[in-house]
């Protein structure tokens, strides 16, 4: 590996660290306030979120300057609104995913939403960050657990709703990676059927409850679906080498689809709706494979 490759990723990663410090130091006092006096809670979200913004932008600044990563963006990238509720979903490769998301889509649409991990808030300044704007927090049960509490089944659903209710205000981008964890051939593997085929050449099956959910949840008021298919051309990078500036391209795809009325009804409740729900989530998804089989033919076809 060339010595400018570490280096990089050391610089890379030090401008992170400044930069995450910068931007705590700012929301902190801001959440402390709204945490004292409820009533100021709407203005004081819309500064942390101006603040995100700030900090993705400032982000996007040294890794386009360091990394040097030919991001080529395709679809209805010119049609994006920031006054608009969205509702994105996006396949899940690496922990590079959100990094490029946030990056190309900064400014084209409302302030970020996405779920994250329990653990995340242990650590140190990101975790409070986040949990100071409002990004709700999951908590991945076990099965062992859920057969001991069945209550815990729906534990989840409920921090949802919660989440969602704070979002109905002004409008808000959600990011939800249907597949729940990041691809590898292995998870593939375990997901195939009796004679061994997997379902997607591409990708992991997906899980339609926590997309109806928050559809659900919105009351309606999510009316547009950014569909976000990511591609890398070189491999699945790790964050490491993003950072060193080894990665050098992604492909992006966007299609803006309208999220119809059928499409938000009772999913744990309702059979008929929830089978309806989990085919139309295979049908996407089975366009998205289709896609990212034309992304991956078309960068060989390049070479």
């Amino acid at each position: 590996m060339p010595i400018i490759y570490p280096l990089v990723g050391i610089l890379s990663l030090s401008l992170y660290v400044i930069t995450i410090a910068g931007v705590f130091l700012l929301i902190m006092p801001v959440a402390l306030v709204k945490l004292i006096i409820p009533a100021l809670r709407r203005p004081c979200n819309a500064v942390l979120d101006k603040l995100a913004s700030g900090w993705i932008t400032l982000n996007g600044w040294h890794q386009k300057l360091l990394t040097r990563t030919d991001i080529r963006v395709s679809g209805d990238i010119d049609q994006l609104s920031r006054n608009e509720w969205y509702m994105l979903i996006a396949n899940h490769q690496s922990w590079v995913d959100i990094m490029i998301l946030v990056r190309v889509l900064n400014g084209r649409i409302p302030y970020v939403k996405f779920f994250f991990k329990r653990e995340l808030l242990w650590v140190p300044l990101l975790g409070q960050a986040l949990w100071a704007m409002d990004f709700p927090v999951m908590r991945r049960r076990s099965k062992k657990d859920i057969v001991r509490n069945p209550a815990l089944a729906n534990d989840d659903l409920e921090r949802t709703r919660r989440a969602c209710e704070m979002y109905q205000h002004s409008p808000v981008t959600i990011i939800n990676f249907l597949e729940g964890t990041r691809f590898t051939p292995a998870k593939q593997r375990a997901q195939a059927s009796d004679d061994g085929a997997p379902e997607f050449r591409h990708l992991l099956k997906p899980k339609a409850g926590g997309l109806a959910f928050t559809l659900s949840a919105m009351n309606g008021q999510l009316r547009q679906m950014l569909d976000v298919t990511l591609y890398y051309p070189h491999g699945r990078p790790t964050f490491w080498e993003y950072a060193c500036g080894r990665v050098r391209r992604v492909d992006m795809h966007i299609q803006q689809r309208p999220i119809t009325d059928d499409m938000v009804g009772d999913y744990p409740n309702d059979e008929a709706f929830r089978a309806r729900f989990q085919a139309r989530v295979n049908e996407l998804w089975q366009e998205k494979d289709a896609r990212l089989e034309a992304m991956a033919q078309a960068a060989a076809d390049t070479h």
